[in-house]
């Protein structure tokens, strides 16, 4: 079973993929497959954890397969909205298929959810389409975390209580209205801890005054979750 959105299909050139699984063995299989059976497909960048796939130097790509359960305590929605915020398209793929599973990664922006289940053939004829949909895309190639540990010779603004919470909330998948619901507090405050969060970030030189930007400061801060 699979959901995706509309798009129609492009050829021409290899499209640059790649996989996020934490099955080793999974993810070989599926990196073979794709090379015997997908030529249309570069598969650049083959990962077993988030941070492996968002520091490696051949991300952005225009395709993520993301495995929607990760061992690691990442959400779906904060992983799916990185990627798309660097400019990538997303197909997550699980064995849990699910309503809530599939309605979770639809509604962070992934363009389709696919069960593992699938014949491979299927899942890329859905990865054409998806690709498809918007030729050439716009990936930040600027948009790639620092490495870990670099942020220390940089200066981390200093967060109070509601601003750290407001941020991840807000980079993990909610909207403004979304954030104040889960702190219990007023819209306005809300909005306020954010603006405070991208003021603080601007005086460190360290943009965020786009949504981009603030989950790209996130994920260098470890706030994503």
């Amino acid at each position: 079973m699979s959901s995706i959105s509309p798009g129609g299909a492009k050829a021409g050139r290899r499209l640059r993929l790649a996989i996020l699984d934490d099955h080793e063995i999974l993810l070989d299989s599926l990196g073979s497959w794709i090379g015997t059976n997908a030529p249309d497909f570069d598969l650049v960048l083959s990962a077993n954890t988030w941070l492996q796939l968002v520091h490696s130097a051949n991300f952005p790509t225009e395709l993520v397969f993301l495995d929607f359960q990760l061992k690691e305590s990442i959400s779906i929605e904060a992983r799916v909205r990185t990627c798309r915020a660097a400019g990538a398209k997303v197909i997550v793929i699980s064995s849990l298929d699910t309503r809530e599973a599939r309605e979770r990664a639809l509604d962070a922006g992934a363009a389709a959810f696919a069960s593992k289940s699938m014949p491979m053939r299927e899942l890329m004829e859905i990865a054409r389409k998806v690709v498809g949909a918007q030729p050439g895309g716009h990936l930040q190639k600027d948009w790639r975390p620092l490495p870990l540990g670099a942020t220390a010779k940089q200066s981390r603004p200093k967060l109070s209580a509601g601003e750290g919470e407001a941020l991840k909330l807000y980079v993990s998948g909610c909207s403004t209205a979304e954030v104040a619901q889960n702190m219990n507090v007023q819209y306005e405050t809300a909005k306020t801890y954010l603006r405070r969060v991208r003021e603080k970030y601007a005086k460190a030189n360290r943009p965020a005054s786009k949504k981009a930007d603030l989950i790209r400061r996130a994920a260098e801060d470890g706030y994503l979750r």
